[in-house]
Formats: C-alpha cells, sequence, structure tokens
C-alpha cells in the first residue's frame, strides 16, 4: 500500500486517470547495501520501481514523469487521452532510451524517435541542434559516465522552447555522489554486470543543480507519491 493510499488519498494516474494501484517489491538486499539506505529510503524507492497503476500498468516513477509531460505541453487531460490530440500529434519528441512503459504513448506523436546505447552516445548525441519540442529520458542518467555532458547535449537537440522531461532515481536525504573508487553497482536484476546498467551517480536532493548548471534557464521538480516519484522539466 502506497503512503497516499494509507492516508485515504489516492492520486489519479497521470498516464491513464486510474486511481487503483498495486506494488511488488523489485530492489533486493545487495542494491540497498550498495547504496547504504535506510528503511525508509528502501520503502519510497521500491514505492518508486515497483508500485503499479492497474488499470494502464506504469509505475510511480512513469507516473511523475507523464506529469512532467503533461505539464510541459499544457494539457490537463490524462497522458493516453493528450497524446491523441493534433497539438501533441505535431510535437518532435526524442526518446533516449526506451522510457519503460511510456513508449507507447510518446510514439503517438509523428514525430517521434527512438535512440538507444550503444548506436547513441548520450554524450554525444549524432543529432542536428535545436530539432526536438520535446526530449524523454527515465532513469537513465545515473548509466551514464558524465551526465553533465549528456544534459548539455539534451539541451542542444532541443528547440529554443523545447522541454527537457527526465526522471533519476532521488534519496532526498542526501547530496549527489559520483560512485567513481566505490565496489559496481548495478541496476536491473540481481547478480547482473551489464555495464550498461552500472551506476556512475546516486542522485540526491542537489539533482536540480546539474540542471541548471548544463545550461538550462530554469527547472521545475514535479511529484507523484512523493518522495517516491520524482521528475524534472527543464527548459
Amino acid at each position: 500500500m502506497t503512503p497516499d493510499a494509507q492516508m485515504g488519498m489516492v492520486p489519479a494516474c497521470a498516464v491513464c486517470g486510474g486511481r487503483e494501484y498495486e506494488h511488488a517489491s523489485v530492489l533486493w538486499p545487495e542494491l540497498a547495501r550498495d547504496w547504504n539506505l535506510s528503511a525508509e529510503e528502501l520503502h519510497y524507492i521500491d514505492v518508486q520501481q515497483g508500485t503499479h497503476c492497474r488499470a494502464c500498468r506504469c509505475n510511480v516513477r512513469s507516473i511523475a514523469v507523464a506529469r512532467g509531460l503533461l505539464g510541459a505541453i499544457g494539457s490537463e487531460k490524462p497522458l493516453s487521452c493528450a497524446v491523441e490530440g493534433e497539438a501533441f500529434r505535431r510535437l518532435r519528441v526524442l526518446e533516449i532510451n526506451a522510457a519503460g512503459s511510456l513508449s507507447r504513448y510518446l510514439a503517438r506523436a509523428d514525430g517521434h524517435r527512438l535512440i538507444e546505447y550503444p548506436e547513441f552516445d548520450m554524450t554525444a548525441l549524432a543529432l542536428p541542434a535545436a530539432s526536438y519540442d520535446l526530449v524523454v529520458h527515465s532513469d537513465t542518467l545515473e548509466h551514464v559516465p558524465d551526465p553533465m555532458q549528456a544534459l548539455r547535449e539534451c539541451r542542444r537537440v532541443l528547440k529554443p522552447e523545447g522541454a527537457l522531461v527526465f526522471s533519476v532515481p532521488i534519496v532526498i536525504g542526501r547530496l549527489t555522489r559520483n560512485r567513481s573508487g566505490l565496489p559496481p553497482s548495478y541496476h536491473g536484476m540481481p547478480g547482473t554486470e551489464d555495464e550498461s546498467m552500472r551506476v556512475h551517480t546516486e542522485f540526491g536532493a542537489d539533482a536540480w543543480t546539474m540542471v541548471l548548471e548544463a545550461g538550462f534557464a530554469r527547472v521545475e521538480l514535479v511529484a507523484f507519491m512523493f518522495p517516491s516519484g520524482i521528475a524534472m522539466v527543464a527548459r
């Protein structure tokens, strides 16, 4: 049961409008040990990844990103409805690595393009400048050795009035740290040693500052079931 549900407040899913959720734990002891997570931190990060809308199957992290997207395009409808409108269809949308269960909605834009590692290096995107209205990625930046450069590249390929919408796992009670010199830690599944899933950065409460340092003029934090779901919208 989510914290909001425990207090009798069930927030609507920003993807489909549903209000029923279910949870299945997805974190494992070794990952909690690598991150030095407290019981409270382990709980809300597990909610971020493991609590899903029963209707659309989007998890809390994806729903937070959906909220950010709706704010970026100025829609009050659920994302599943907003993407059917002509205004969204006209957008050029760059999705960097599949944004989980949101991919099928982003693909409704006629100008949608999905690029993935290793064909595309996020720190040196082989794409023209000022060519996209929206850039979207979800829980990808922590796996990039130079996240600042990756954010600069996102800004470079955005049109002047465009927006970057993304998420990273955030431990809100600490500051961001680079895992250089620490034992390797991987996301995905227990026991994986896939280098594309290696964590280079553990983001904390100061994660938003990196966005401004990368050259964006402003950044908005968008929450869903805080502190579990946090997305950022940068312009």
